[in-house]
């Protein structure tokens, strides 16, 4: 069986830092993630997504994190198709427009292949200091099964290597009747990690929990199961607490997987409060007793 990692989707949460979670001694950005870094070994940043970070920024990650400590960066919304706010965008190669969301053609070319040099060069101290997992690919629900994305998904990963990308989708066109085994069968073919999912059901948006490895590295995202998902308040969508029998569930599934992969990160993205940190802790310790 493969290295199975276990963290959370984040570790700045409003509601995290209010639930008390962090002791009162951690009380300054440093302290606080050196303190998240002692309970897990990888944590995904979701905050580059709504902003392209700094290099400084990710210097800073690697200076309060120890070796071995692995961070999941998620890609910035232009790269992925989803609307993205203008005062988001580098201030240099910001569009003179009313918009107040703009999407990849709003930008002159040059312009959009500036975003992405930036944001992958912010991401080199990251890598220099090995602590670097994964960019997280989240495409939007619009983004179906269709030649032209299969096509942007072997683009993504030409852009980033030798970084991995990984790939998470948000219709279910993917995997649709046969289009289960074609969706697969492309990314085994390209090895292109597939992010298998946890989610409410029944949406727009909605994909089966696939547990599946195409490639070396399988990574599994728990989204929650809210009766609020299509809330435009995050902590509504994403206020869900697994169950312990839930998650007792989940692990033999999880070490299945990782049979298949050399390493599996699995995360929890049920952001509210400390949910995601008390789940997180409570699989992992069910993964190491079994």
């Amino acid at each position: 069986m493969g290295e199975i990692k276990v963290g959370t989707a984040s570790w700045t949460d409003r509601t995290l830092l209010d639930s008390g979670w962090y002791p009162q001694t951690a009380d300054t950005p440093e302290k606080r993630l050196a303190y998240y870094a002692r309970q897990f070994p990888l944590v995904e940043v979701d905050a580059t997504y709504y902003s392209p970070p700094a290099e400084r920024t990710a210097e800073l990650w690697v200076a309060r994190t120890p070796p071995g400590f692995t961070f999941n960066v998620k890609a910035f919304s232009l790269l992925t198709g989803h609307p993205t706010r203008v005062g988001a965008l580098y201030k240099d190669l910001r569009p003179q427009t009313d918009k107040k969301n703009v999407y990849p053609d709003d930008l002159p070319p040059q312009a959009y292949e500036e975003v992405w040099t930036r944001f992958l060069s912010a991401l080199d101290p990251l890598v220099e200091a090995d602590r670097l997992g994964a960019v997280l690919f989240q495409f939007p629900p619009w983004f179906t099964i269709k030649r032209d994305n299969k096509q942007y998904l072997l683009e993504v990963a030409r852009r980033c290597a030798p970084l991995r990308p990984v790939f998470e989708f948000r219709h279910a066109s993917w995997f649709d009747g046969a289009n289960r085994d074609e969706t697969l069968g492309f990314l085994r073919q390209h090895r292109l990690p597939y992010v298998c999912v946890d989610m409410p059901q029944g949406h727009r948006s909605s994909v089966p929990p696939v547990l599946e490895a195409t490639a070396d590295l399988a990574v599994v995202r728990f989204h929650g199961h809210s009766d609020k998902w299509t809330s435009k308040d995050i902590h509504e969508k994403f206020g869900y607490k697994y169950s312990d029998r839930e998650l007792r569930d989940w692990a033999p599934k999880l070490r299945e997987l990782a049979d298949s992969a050399e390493q599996t990160h699995v995360l929890m993205n049920n952001c509210y409060r400390d949910y995601a940190q008390t789940n997180a802790a409570t699989l992992a310790g069910l993964l190491d007793a079994d």
